[in-house]
């Protein structure tokens, strides 16, 4: 409850009544001050006139006054220029390391707002806001919209620089993880990733001219050419047909010469996984982009459209992966073409974060820009999210709104951040 006695004071939802300090002098709040999420006072450089001086500094809140001692503000020097300890109820007088007595004023928050906030607490529908979410103005839902996309896009901004980072700086690298990563399409994400991790880029480059020794590399590092990977009842027509032999021949020769260690093939998952998902199509899939010279850096800062995104990531499979979505599992012919739909979640999550990343990173505002401009031109993703607010009135025409409402609901729905976020702001007002 003290994060809404903050909320109330940041807000200045203040009572209509005149405000007053413990000891009866009168409190008018001109400024809350800038809110602090640190270490120190609650809130900096509040500016407030107590019996009619105006004194600038610092506040602090707490529910009671005792808490002041349990936290150990009395002992600490930074909180010396709180010039207000702001409370629910003032049960002590407290005092300041360098000997000082503070004003203190009691606030409490108005039951209107109490009364919301456990709404949208303990809602059983999502999300919590429906009853204002379709009557607010368009001004308001673009602006916190636009701030969720660019919140999102600088969250993955972070993940991508923190694999450059373990790479030793290399951004190719980074790049080749984060499409590895999104190739899982969510249930194999974690195992993509560390399966991308595992490949020595500068190695497998020496042989990218063969395309079967790109797939025998790719599939050996990702623990798919041990005949333990095999199921029962698929072996025996795995080795007879010879792929699979010829792969894992090839694959032994280059695990000699770069000393390479595959991952565990119990990483992967299979369960209700559509054959066109299955970590062997995918990874073929990715063979031929990395063969066909469509997976590098300098190939992807060079698109300047969504189409020309969409012919950078169209890939297909070997001719063995037409027939088959495993070794020795036979499926009906087909090219395994990565749908259009499959590509334009990869633009979404991969290559215009990347853009975005590789902008911030070189300082080049052009390439930031182009990553927003891409995401509004796209339609917007369709699942279960996007659906809800949709229901709600909330209008989701790209994919710059379907990034934002996926991060609403990620990073404050879920987290019950509703007093920082500007739907949920727009509920605690409502009469």
């Amino acid at each position: 409850m003290e994060q809404l006695l903050h909320y109330v004071w940041k807000h200045k939802m203040l009572p209509l009544t005149p405000l007053a300090t413990t000891d009866g002098r009168e409190v008018e709040v001109i400024d809350p001050g800038l809110h602090n999420r640190n270490a120190g006072p609650d809130f900096f450089n509040a500016k407030v006139r107590i019996g009619g001086t105006l004194w600038v500094g610092n506040v602090e809140l707490h529910l009671r006054s005792a808490d002041w001692y349990a936290h150990g503000h009395d002992r600490d020097p930074h909180y010396n220029n709180v010039v207000l300890h702001v409370v629910s109820q003032a049960d002590a007088e407290v005092l300041t390391e360098d000997g000082k007595y503070l004003p203190q004023m009691e606030l409490q928050v108005p039951l209107q707002v109490k009364e919301h906030y456990e709404e949208l607490l303990h809602a059983d529908r999502y999300p919590p806001c429906y009853k204002v979410v379709g009557q607010l103005s368009s001004l308001l839902v673009h602006s916190w919209m636009a701030a969720l996309q660019t919140e999102r896009l600088e969250q993955k901004t972070q993940a991508i620089a923190r694999r450059a980072e373990l790479a030793q700086g290399s951004w190719e690298d980074a790049f080749f993880q984060t499409l590895a990563r999104n190739y899982g399409f969510g249930i194999n994400g974690e195992a993509f990733e560390q399966w991308a991790q595992g490949i020595p880029l500068n190695a497998v480059g020496k042989h990218r001219d063969d395309l079967f020794q790109v797939e025998a590399f790719f599939m050996g590092q990702a623990g798919l050419l041990t005949p333990g990977s095999i199921p029962q009842r698929h072996r025996d027509d795995a080795l007879q047909e010879g792929y699979f032999t010829r792969l894992r021949n090839e694959y032994l020769y280059l695990q000699h010469k770069f000393q390479l260690q595959p991952m565990d093939y119990a990483a992967w998952r299979f369960l209700r996984l559509r054959p066109q998902n299955f970590p062997h199509i995918r990874i073929a899939q990715m063979a031929t982009l990395y063969h066909e010279r469509r997976l590098g850096l300098s190939t992807l800062l060079e698109c300047q459209s969504v189409e020309q995104l969409r012919q950078l990531m169209a890939t297909h499979v070997t001719p063995y992966w037409e027939t088959h979505y495993g070794f020795g599992a036979e499926s009906a012919k087909s090219g395994k073409w990565l749908s259009k739909a499959s590509a334009d979640l990869l633009i979404i999550n991969t290559a215009i974060p990347m853009l975005f990343a590789v902008g911030r990173h070189r300082h080049n505002e052009d390439l930031c820009d182009r990553a927003f401009d891409l995401l509004e031109q796209m339609k917007a993703e369709r699942n279960h999210i996007i659906t809800m607010w949709q229901e709600c009135g909330l209008p989701v025409k790209t994919a710059g709104d379907s990034q934002a409402l996926i991060q609403l609901k990620r990073e404050y729905c879920d987290r019950k951040e509703c007093l920082r976020c500007r739907f949920g702001y727009e509920y605690l007002r409502i009469k």
